[in-house]
Protein backbone atom coordinates (compact mmCIF):
# COMPACT_ATOMS: atom_id res chain seq x y z
CA UNK A 1 0.00 0.00 0.00
CA UNK A 2 1.16 3.51 -0.78
CA UNK A 3 1.22 4.73 2.83
CA UNK A 4 3.98 2.25 3.73
CA UNK A 5 7.27 4.09 4.01
CA UNK A 6 10.88 3.30 4.79
CA UNK A 7 12.24 4.86 7.99
CA UNK A 8 14.61 3.91 10.80
CA UNK A 9 13.00 2.05 13.70
CA UNK A 10 12.41 3.97 16.94
CA UNK A 11 15.12 3.63 19.56
CA UNK A 12 15.98 4.77 23.05
CA UNK A 13 16.00 8.40 21.93
CA UNK A 14 12.32 8.03 21.05
CA UNK A 15 11.50 6.50 24.44
CA UNK A 16 11.06 2.93 23.22
CA UNK A 17 8.93 1.02 25.76
CA UNK A 18 8.11 -2.23 23.98
CA UNK A 19 9.50 -3.98 20.89
CA UNK A 20 7.50 -6.97 19.72
CA UNK A 21 8.82 -9.04 16.83
CA UNK A 22 6.81 -11.55 14.79
CA UNK A 23 3.74 -9.34 14.90
CA UNK A 24 1.25 -9.33 12.05
CA UNK A 25 -0.34 -5.99 11.16
CA UNK A 26 -3.89 -5.92 9.81
CA UNK A 27 -5.56 -2.76 8.50
CA UNK A 28 -9.34 -2.79 8.08
CA UNK A 29 -9.30 -6.55 7.59
CA UNK A 30 -6.38 -6.58 5.11
CA UNK A 31 -3.11 -8.17 6.19
CA UNK A 32 0.00 -6.05 5.76
CA UNK A 33 2.45 -8.81 6.62
CA UNK A 34 4.52 -9.82 9.61
CA UNK A 35 7.05 -7.49 11.15
CA UNK A 36 8.06 -5.75 14.37
CA UNK A 37 5.86 -3.46 16.45
CA UNK A 38 7.60 -0.57 18.22
CA UNK A 39 5.72 1.08 21.07
CA UNK A 40 7.63 4.27 21.86
CA UNK A 41 6.79 7.41 23.80
CA UNK A 42 6.93 9.46 20.61
CA UNK A 43 4.82 7.25 18.33
CA UNK A 44 3.57 3.74 17.53
CA UNK A 45 5.41 2.15 14.61
CA UNK A 46 5.42 -1.09 12.68
CA UNK A 47 8.04 -2.25 10.17
CA UNK A 48 8.08 -5.38 8.04
CA UNK A 49 11.19 -7.42 7.13
CA UNK A 50 12.03 -5.18 4.16
CA UNK A 51 12.05 -2.00 6.25
CA UNK A 52 8.69 -0.69 5.05
CA UNK A 53 6.08 0.31 7.58
CA UNK A 54 4.06 3.10 9.12
CA UNK A 55 3.83 5.20 12.25
CA UNK A 56 0.79 6.33 14.21
CA UNK A 57 0.76 9.51 16.26
CA UNK A 58 -0.85 9.08 19.67
CA UNK A 59 -3.24 12.07 19.37
CA UNK A 60 -4.86 10.31 16.38
CA UNK A 61 -5.46 7.09 18.36
CA UNK A 62 -8.96 7.17 19.81
CA UNK A 63 -9.06 3.63 21.22
CA UNK A 64 -6.78 0.71 21.99
CA UNK A 65 -7.58 -2.56 23.72
CA UNK A 66 -6.68 -6.22 23.95
CA UNK A 67 -9.18 -8.25 21.93
CA UNK A 68 -9.67 -11.88 22.94
CA UNK A 69 -13.00 -12.36 21.17
CA UNK A 70 -12.29 -15.11 18.64
CA UNK A 71 -15.67 -14.49 17.02
CA UNK A 72 -14.57 -10.96 16.06
CA UNK A 73 -11.12 -12.10 14.91
CA UNK A 74 -9.63 -15.61 14.90
CA UNK A 75 -6.55 -14.63 16.96
CA UNK A 76 -6.02 -12.57 20.09
CA UNK A 77 -4.51 -9.18 19.28
CA UNK A 78 -3.99 -5.54 20.18
CA UNK A 79 -6.80 -3.51 18.63
CA UNK A 80 -6.14 0.14 17.74
CA UNK A 81 -8.67 2.59 16.30
CA UNK A 82 -7.25 5.66 14.56
CA UNK A 83 -8.98 8.84 13.40
CA UNK A 84 -7.28 8.89 10.00
CA UNK A 85 -7.36 7.25 6.58
CA UNK A 86 -4.58 4.94 5.40
CA UNK A 87 -6.13 3.06 2.50
CA UNK A 88 -4.48 3.39 -0.89
CA UNK A 89 -6.52 5.94 -2.79
CA UNK A 90 -7.88 4.95 -6.14
CA UNK A 91 -9.71 7.09 -8.65
CA UNK A 92 -13.00 5.69 -7.42
CA UNK A 93 -12.22 6.44 -3.76
CA UNK A 94 -11.20 9.99 -4.64
CA UNK A 95 -14.48 10.48 -6.47
CA UNK A 96 -16.38 9.14 -3.48
CA UNK A 97 -14.56 11.56 -1.18
CA UNK A 98 -15.51 14.49 -3.40
CA UNK A 99 -19.15 13.46 -3.13
CA UNK A 100 -18.88 13.15 0.65
CA UNK A 101 -17.15 16.52 1.16
CA UNK A 102 -20.48 18.08 2.07
CA UNK A 103 -20.69 15.91 5.21
CA UNK A 104 -18.05 17.49 7.46
CA UNK A 105 -19.17 15.65 10.60
CA UNK A 106 -17.96 12.23 9.41
CA UNK A 107 -14.36 11.58 10.46
CA UNK A 108 -12.25 8.90 8.75
CA UNK A 109 -11.61 5.86 10.95
CA UNK A 110 -9.04 3.10 10.46
CA UNK A 111 -8.89 -0.14 12.45
CA UNK A 112 -5.52 -1.75 13.08
CA UNK A 113 -4.97 -5.17 14.58
CA UNK A 114 -1.51 -6.12 15.80
CA UNK A 115 -1.33 -9.90 16.21
CA UNK A 116 1.82 -11.10 18.00
CA UNK A 117 3.00 -14.65 17.48
CA UNK A 118 3.41 -14.80 21.26
CA UNK A 119 0.00 -13.87 22.64
CA UNK A 120 1.36 -13.77 26.20
CA UNK A 121 3.00 -10.45 25.23
CA UNK A 122 -0.38 -8.75 24.76
CA UNK A 123 -0.59 -7.48 28.34
CA UNK A 124 2.86 -5.88 28.13
CA UNK A 125 1.96 -4.34 24.77
CA UNK A 126 -1.26 -2.92 26.18
CA UNK A 127 0.47 -1.51 29.28
CA UNK A 128 3.14 0.17 27.16
CA UNK A 129 0.42 1.69 24.96
CA UNK A 130 -1.40 3.10 27.99
CA UNK A 131 1.76 4.63 29.42
CA UNK A 132 2.80 6.22 26.14
CA UNK A 133 -0.61 7.56 25.24
CA UNK A 134 -0.92 9.14 28.70
CA UNK A 135 2.03 11.33 27.69
CA UNK A 136 -0.06 12.81 24.88
CA UNK A 137 -3.31 14.13 26.43
CA UNK A 138 -6.05 15.43 24.20
CA UNK A 139 -5.70 19.26 24.03
CA UNK A 140 -9.47 19.60 23.71
CA UNK A 141 -9.89 17.90 27.11
CA UNK A 142 -7.43 20.35 28.67
CA UNK A 143 -9.22 23.36 27.17
CA UNK A 144 -12.55 22.17 28.60
CA UNK A 145 -11.11 22.53 32.13
CA UNK A 146 -10.24 26.20 31.63
CA UNK A 147 -12.29 28.76 33.55
CA UNK A 148 -14.14 31.04 31.14
CA UNK A 149 -15.59 33.41 33.74
CA UNK A 150 -14.40 36.93 34.36
CA UNK A 151 -11.73 37.20 37.04
CA UNK A 152 -11.41 40.01 39.55
CA UNK A 153 -8.05 41.75 39.03
CA UNK A 154 -7.10 43.07 42.47
CA UNK A 155 -3.95 44.81 41.29
CA UNK A 156 -5.78 46.63 38.48
CA UNK A 157 -8.47 47.90 40.83
CA UNK A 158 -5.90 49.08 43.38
CA UNK A 159 -4.40 51.20 40.61
CA UNK A 160 -7.80 52.66 39.81
CA UNK A 161 -8.31 50.66 36.64
CA UNK A 162 -11.34 48.62 35.67
CA UNK A 163 -14.80 48.45 37.15
CA UNK A 164 -15.11 48.27 40.91
CA UNK A 165 -17.66 45.71 42.13
CA UNK A 166 -20.68 47.19 43.90
CA UNK A 167 -21.46 46.06 47.45
CA UNK A 168 -24.54 47.02 49.50
CA UNK A 169 -25.39 46.99 53.18
CA UNK A 170 -28.62 45.31 54.24
CA UNK A 171 -30.52 48.62 54.36
CA UNK A 172 -29.09 49.80 51.03
CA UNK A 173 -30.00 46.47 49.48
CA UNK A 174 -33.61 46.83 50.60
CA UNK A 175 -33.83 50.24 48.97
CA UNK A 176 -32.85 48.70 45.62
CA UNK A 177 -35.56 46.04 45.77
CA UNK A 178 -38.71 46.45 43.75
CA UNK A 179 -42.11 46.33 45.45
CA UNK A 180 -42.48 42.71 44.35
CA UNK A 181 -39.03 41.89 45.69
CA UNK A 182 -39.79 43.46 49.07
CA UNK A 183 -43.07 41.52 49.31
CA UNK A 184 -41.21 38.28 48.55
CA UNK A 185 -38.59 39.09 51.18
CA UNK A 186 -41.27 39.76 53.82
CA UNK A 187 -42.98 36.47 52.99
CA UNK A 188 -39.70 34.57 53.34
CA UNK A 189 -38.96 36.27 56.66
CA UNK A 190 -42.43 35.27 57.92
CA UNK A 191 -41.86 31.66 56.92
CA UNK A 192 -38.47 31.73 58.64
CA UNK A 193 -39.92 33.08 61.90
CA UNK A 194 -42.59 30.36 61.89
CA UNK A 195 -39.93 27.72 61.36
CA UNK A 196 -37.89 29.05 64.27
CA UNK A 197 -40.87 29.14 66.65
CA UNK A 198 -41.96 25.65 65.73
CA UNK A 199 -38.60 24.13 66.59
CA UNK A 200 -39.28 24.58 70.31
CA UNK A 201 -42.12 22.05 70.09
CA UNK A 202 -40.06 19.35 68.38
CA UNK A 203 -40.51 15.94 70.01
CA UNK A 204 -37.57 14.90 72.14
CA UNK A 205 -35.88 18.34 72.02
CA UNK A 206 -35.65 20.34 75.22
CA UNK A 207 -34.92 24.07 75.03
CA UNK A 208 -34.98 26.73 77.68
CA UNK A 209 -38.29 28.11 76.35
CA UNK A 210 -39.92 24.68 76.28
CA UNK A 211 -38.81 24.05 79.89
CA UNK A 212 -40.28 27.38 81.05
CA UNK A 213 -43.57 26.62 79.27
CA UNK A 214 -43.69 23.21 80.92
CA UNK A 215 -42.94 24.63 84.39
CA UNK A 216 -45.66 27.29 83.91
CA UNK A 217 -48.22 24.58 83.36
CA UNK A 218 -47.44 22.81 86.64
CA UNK A 219 -50.05 23.23 89.49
Amino acid sequence: MSFLKSFPPPGSADGLRQQQSDTEAVLNGKGLGTGTLYIAESRLSWLDGSGLGFSLEYPTISLHAVSRDLNAYPREHLYVMVNAQFEEESKESVADEEEDDSDDDVEPIAEFRFVPNDKSALEAMFTAMCECQALHPDPEDEDSDDYDGEEYDVEAHEQGQGDIPTFYTYEEGLSHLTAEGQATLERLEGMLSQSVSSQYNMAGVRTEDSIRDYEGQLP
